[in-house]
């Protein structure tokens, strides 16, 4: 009996190693998980070296229709299409990610690479395909959304889509062309003709984004709208990245071009102007460049919004502590805006600068330490004591709003699983996944930090690239800091 409760002790004691160092989280734990999901989402053929086993080839016909080669890429979160508008800006921040906190990522650059160059690789294929097009998505989503299917089973339609002269799509065009730049600046050193390749594609893509205007949610209608259209326009990220990755003075004056009156208090796949501001006032923070100092006052002013002590914070907060904007996967916001929170803070400790909100005095210190608790709120420190990283913690979500995760792999069940059978076996079932999904931040808990692990509930425990890839920032950053 001793020897058991001693086994058992130990067994605690280990466990709550894994998930607490020096009294915080474990965040080079959960940074390494937070790009191993990546893994999960994978879509073409997959390596041998596959760390997410239960998941196999799939999509190795997309692109027939075009008669061309659009296999690889990403699925955008719990469905099988691959959506370009969100994948481009996935791609973009994890490339932000590794260029900015590249040393803090430690052992997890290299694999922040890899998950880069999957998305990379096929949007090169997209731009490249056909002369004249980009292919923008994969997948009829409409069809995709009434099946509950693994990806190694797809039978929905794999339809092409893009944009062109006649249908334009310069805001996924942009996006596309921010991606390419940004990720050409993570391989300038590793890889310098993939580098290469990068930033003259996306010299290219840019060209078809300003020569042919126009939204891709006007072009392809249902086939991008209701899940991703396009509401903020397209010149912010793309033109930000393409003077951060050149200097070329040229496009500066697009630059001056954005609308300074937009006051966004949000940060996402479709709203981009407080991630352009944070990343135009490093010239004015770290350059001293003073006619990048408005950019830096734009910065200053999203901070304010954020801030929950702030006079002219518009930002709402839960009961314990987190970010509240919206209640469709309100994590995707959290995770973003905290990568601005940590990344603005580091500019300004760079550079020794401060800040006022109204009469109240903002440090990096103040900044960074919500930025913490963003983060820590996520990895369980929250009303529930669960984490909403999935395979993190001793308490995480188990019924994940995502098909391969829900079902057997065909590994244990290599028979086809219909889409009838899949929504009434594994859809609607209470029972846990069966697949660990590793690594996946889902949407999260409403207002009142309530959450309910229910599969049927997108809102709550869906999961998406864009989440997980805002977070690798931060969780560097708070590795590099604290598990010591």
């Amino acid at each position: 009996m001793e020897r058991r409760e001693a086994s058992q002790s130990l067994i605690l004691f280990l466990f709550t190693f894994l998930v607490f160092v020096n009294g915080h989280p474990n965040y080079k734990d959960a940074l390494a998980k937070s790009i191993l999901f990546f893994q999960g989402q994978r879509s073409g053929k997959l390596p041998v070296n596959q760390e997410i086993a239960w998941r196999f080839d799939s999509g190795l016909t997309d692109g027939s229709d075009a008669n061309v080669d659009l296999k690889g890429g990403y699925y955008d979160g719990g469905d099988n299409v691959k959506f370009n508008f969100p994948m481009a800006f996935t791609t973009t921040m994890l490339s932000w990610s590794a260029v900015e906190y590249a040393k803090r990522l430690g052992l997890q650059l290299e694999p922040t690479r890899v998950a880069i160059r999957w998305a990379t690789d096929y949007l090169l294929k997209c731009a490249n395909a056909s002369p004249g097009k980009l292919y923008v998505g994969v997948g009829e989503p409409n069809a995709d959304h009434k099946c509950w299917e693994r990806p190694e089973d797809m039978t929905t339609p794999r339809s092409v889509y893009s944009v062109s002269s006649d249908k334009p799509g310069s805001d996924v065009a942009a996006e596309t062309t921010a991606a390419l730049a940004a990720a050409s600046m993570v391989f300038r050193k590793v890889d310098p003709a993939y580098s290469k390749l990068l930033l003259e594609t996306s010299k290219k893509v840019w060209k078809f984004a300003i020569n042919y205007r126009g939204s891709y949610s006007d072009s392809l209608g249902t086939a991008v709208c209701p899940f991703y259209c396009s509401y903020s326009g397209y010149k912010v990220n793309s033109i930000t990245y393409k003077y951060h990755t050149t200097n070329d003075a040229s496009y500066f004056n697009f630059l001056k071009s954005l609308d300074a009156n937009d006051k966004s208090d949000i940060f996402s796949w479709d709203n981009k102007y407080a991630g352009a501001r944070v990343l135009l006032a490093r010239q004015a923070l770290l350059n001293k460049a003073k006619s990048f100092e408005p950019f830096n006052q734009q910065a200053q002013d999203f901070m304010c919004s954020i801030l929950p002590n702030s006079p002219s914070s518009t930002t709402e907060y839960t009961p314990g502590g987190l970010i509240y904007k919206l209640t469709q996967v309100n994590l995707q916001y959290v995770t973003s805006i905290t990568f601005l929170l940590t990344t603005y803070a580091k500019y300004m400790a760079s550079s020794s600068r401060k800040f006022m909100c109204g009469n109240i005095l903002i440090t990096p210190t103040i900044i960074r330490n919500l930025a913490k608790k963003q983060v820590d709120y996520i990895l369980g420190e929250n009303p529930l004591k669960m984490s909403y990283m999935v395979g993190y913690g001793e308490r995480f979500p188990t019924r994940v709003h995502h098909r391969g995760s829900s079902m057997p792999s065909i590994k244990s069940h290599p028979k086809v699983i219909s889409c009838k059978d899949g929504f009434q076996s594994y859809f609607y079932s209470s029972n846990p996944n069966p697949n660990v999904l590793f690594g996946a931040i889902v949407g999260g808990p409403n207002k009142s930090d309530a959450f309910s692990d229910d599969r049927t509930d997108y809102s709550q425990t869906e999961p998406a690239t864009y989440v997980n890839a805002a977070i690798v920032g931060p969780l560097a950053y708070l590795a590099g800091s604290y598990s010591k």
